[in-house]
């Protein structure tokens, strides 16, 4: 669905919210609960790879390979909350964090900044959100129309059964985007560092994976491994990105929406309890996280009721759900962009 009427600015409207979440002291920083889950989350990283070395040449390591990618995942969302400020105070050492999580998991920190700053400053925007480009799958019927080539079409045709499937790649594409960053200097902010600095710490990462893997295990252990990390993970960064706004209204070009209404209208939120908010990294909290993007993690779930009571009394769609609606909203959205390639099959 693309949303084409223009509205009328309403900047006043967000004033108000920021206004009574300052107040109530959610945007403070949270440096002791970010202590614990930093601590948690990096020992949970540590004692997987030493997970790893323990159960030895066995076929046993698949098991753990589930287990690293839970704990990749877990160290890109404390990237994640750095690159938005939300840890501490000072800038500097947000980004000596989150290049530092970045270097854990093989990512460019200044290619996602760049990146990730852009989705949020038009998310669900049709040819400026990167995060709903043109690539393998389509998003928009527009995407779906320019495809031309045989397998890209059958794509398309069949996104919605193949999405589960194609999201085991995003873990290799993450790192492919980083090292493409990195190589070109496009779309990498200098907050990541010298480009010099980016390349060693994706090079190091790269290196000490490898090396690891074939140190404690037979070479076709070691690519059994590596298959089932990289796909686990990239499964688990696309079922916690997927379910925020695809199957959300889109903008459309020449649409300009306030502030307060371009974030809440385009995201989800996602329903759950204390094993949802691990498990989603915060990121069930999607509209509390796109109007305050340096809020940190522990205050989102506090701000929920502040925000959807304000909406509730401008008017504004609020919209939460499960994670199993989610998904289906998800897959009918690619399911109907795909039609049209279906009807002329």
């Amino acid at each position: 669905m693309t949303t084409t009427a223009p509205a009328v600015s309403r900047g006043s409207d967000y004033a108000t919210l920021i206004k009574t979440v300052r107040e109530a002291g959610l945007l403070d920083r949270r440096l002791f609960s970010y202590g614990i889950r930093a601590g948690l989350t990096i020992g949970f990283y540590a004692a997987s790879c030493l997970a790893i070395v323990w159960v030895g040449n066995s076929w046993y390591q698949l098991i753990n390979a589930a287990v690293l990618a839970v704990a990749f995942g877990q160290i890109a969302f404390l990237g994640h909350d750095a690159g938005h400020q939300a840890i501490f105070a000072s800038r500097r050492m947000n980004d000596a964090l989150g290049r530092t999580m970045g270097n854990l998991v093989g990512l460019s920190y200044g290619w996602w900044v760049d990146t990730h700053n852009r989705h949020h400053a038009n998310p669900n925007q049709e040819d400026r959100d990167p995060d709903i480009g043109d690539g393998v799958v389509a998003f928009t019927t527009a995407q779906a129309a320019k495809r031309n080539g045989p397998v890209s079409r059958f794509i398309t045709r069949y996104q919605a059964w193949l999405f589960f499937p194609l999201t085991t790649l995003e873990g290799v594409s993450l790192h492919v985007d980083s090292v493409i960053a990195v190589k070109t200097e496009k779309f990498r902010s200098s907050r990541g560092g010298s480009r010099r600095a980016e390349a060693l710490g994706l090079l190091l990462h790269g290196a000490a994976y490898v090396t690891l893997l074939l140190l404690v295990m037979s070479p076709e252990k070691a690519v059994a491994f590596a298959g089932i990390h990289q796909a686990a993970w990239g499964m688990y960064m696309s079922c916690t990105f997927a379910p925020n706004h695809k199957g959300m209204p889109l903008i459309g070009p020449g649409v300009h929406l306030d502030f307060l209404r371009r974030q809440v209208l385009t995201s989800r939120n996602v329903r759950g309890g204390l094993l949802t908010d691990f498990a989603l990294g915060g990121l069930n909290y999607q509209i509390e996280h796109h109007l305050f993007p340096n809020m940190p993690r522990a205050s989102l779930r506090r701000a929920k009721p502040l925000v959807r009571a304000h909406c509730a009394a401008l008017g504004v769609p609020y919209c939460e759900t499960s994670l199993v609606a989610s998904f289906r909203a998800v897959l009918t959205h690619l399911n109907e962009v795909g039609a049209p390639l279906r009807a002329r099959s």
